[in-house]
């Protein structure tokens, strides 16, 4: 995957030979990711696992492991808490963003292993693999594609699957 040329917020995902439009963050590609910045780091990005919303996916065949979003998930981005950059459960003491969302962007959402292990402060959280806003409007750091895009991808991804982001 590399940024679109002209369109710092857009990108061009190349998947076994065939290529597909998605967005980027609002601060481009980073070299150096910071929370909040808005970036999507530069790097390889293993796929771990995923979270789907019940009746807004047709089609879970996979064989990374997928669970069903509850209304209790959240992942944690406050760089002070322990749990900083991970699952937490809804109402949280901290700083949390909601997997269960209005819109349909996490109706299918992947996580990256972008700093997981280790897991370093402000270094940035929640870089996720997910559905792209109408238009491909910029995400605060992952990359998203279009719904039927992440449909036909899902059946080839596994948690051997790296995710290359160039400038």
């Amino acid at each position: 995957m590399r940024a679109r040329p002209g369109h710092p917020t857009q990108g061009l995902l190349n998947f076994n030979g065939k290529v597909f439009p998605c967005a980027l963050g609002r601060g481009g590609i980073k070299t150096i990711k910071r929370e909040g910045d808005g970036g999507t780091p530069i790097g390889q990005m293993r796929l771990l696992s995923g979270y789907f919303r019940k009746g807004r996916v047709q089609s879970t065949r996979t064989r990374l492991p997928l669970k069903p979003i509850r209304q209790s998930d959240g992942w944690c981005d406050q760089p002070g808490d322990p749990n900083y950059n991970r699952p937490v459960v809804l109402p949280y003491r901290s700083s949390a963003e909601k997997m269960i969302r209005n819109d349909r962007l996490y109706d299918c959402c992947i996580v990256l292993d972008y700093n997981i292990k280790p897991r370093r402060r402000g270094m940035g959280s929640a870089i996720f693999f997910h559905i792209a806003k109408q238009g491909f409007g910029p995400t605060e750091g992952c990359v998203a594609v279009d719904p039927q895009v992440m449909k036909r991808l899902l059946p080839y991804l596994s948690r051997n699957t790296v995710m290359r982001v160039l400038r």
